[in-house]
């Protein structure tokens, strides 16, 4: 079952390249996104739900209840901050700070090993692979006009940041769910939540787009129950270490889908990742 978080890495190359094709589109603001993409996936996992469904009653004690909705509050920030930076900024632009959520994740990952007993196993031939995979994928990006950081890099970093806090707090609960189960309730709550507050009118959308937000949708289902599942299976760090090949996918879809050329610092890049991944997986 070790392939099931590649899988999760090339859902999210495909997620990432069909989000920023819905949102170039003028029409579809990020309130209204976020509201209808939560909604498509929630309909995605309707038919799921029965066959998968699992929550044990340890989900429903105050502490964990707490920490799943601060897994809540930390996606619909994330989110946010993603779609504003999607919006109106280059996928290939945004990767620099896209790319730091693999490296936020095995960091916050590593520190709060320290003070949760059991949290992580420290396993050394996992962690210095993945943290040469996280620089390598900083790598390409480290450019001198890349220090002169505008506010959708900005916002895309702090996405990146609260995308990788989900994650690690998500891990505290996710024993008490079904992968999907966990991922209906986090999706069905913030679905919940954006049309309270933003009251979005969806009936603008028409049928072309609806169709493409819920086929993103779907996707991201897949790259999260493939996310889930491994951080169950095969740990934190070495679930990140896997998808941190979804970027090279990004690139290679950027460049056919998008026409935003890649580099030989990429290329290296990748390379790096791969070999990475082959050492983790083969010791």
């Amino acid at each position: 079952m070790i392939y099931i978080p590649f899988i999760g890495a090339l859902a999210l190359a495909g997620g990432t390249i069909l989000e920023k094709i819905i949102l170039k589109k003028k029409k579809i603001g990020i309130k209204l996104y976020q509201t209808a993409s939560f909604f498509a996936i929630v309909l995605a996992m309707l038919p799921f739900i029965y066959f998968f469904w699992r929550m044990d009653p340890e989900a429903l004690t105050l502490k964990n209840i707490l920490i799943f909705v601060g897994v809540v509050v930390s996606a619909i920030t994330a989110n946010l901050f993603v779609f504003y930076s999607l919006k109106w900024e280059k996928v290939t632009n945004l990767e620099p700070a896209r790319i730091l959520e693999p490296l936020f994740v095995v960091l916050l990952a590593i520190v709060l090993s320290f003070f949760i007993q059991g949290f992580y196993e420290m396993n050394i031939k996992v962690i210095i692979p993945a943290i040469i995979a996280a620089i390598a994928l900083v790598f390409p990006h480290v450019k001198k006009e890349h220090l002169k950081l505008n506010k959708y890099i900005i916002a895309a970093i702090f996405g990146s940041f609260f995308f990788a806090l989900e994650l690690v707090m998500s891990r505290l609960i996710l024993d008490f769910y079904s992968p999907i189960t966990f991922y209906f309730f986090r999706c069905l709550s913030i679905f919940v939540i954006s049309l309270v507050v933003f009251q979005p009118k969806l009936k603008t959308l028409n049928k072309k787009n609806s169709i493409l937000i819920f086929v993103t949708g779907a996707i991201w289902v897949i790259y999260r129950v493939a996310i889930y599942f491994g951080y169950v299976q095969y740990g934190i760090v070495f679930t990140t270490l896997i998808i941190m090949i979804g970027p090279i996918f990004i690139y290679i879809l950027a460049d056919r889908v998008l026409k935003e050329k890649i580099n030989w610092k990429n290329i290296l890049s990748s390379a790096i990742i791969i070999a990475c991944v082959v050492y983790a997986v083969l010791s």
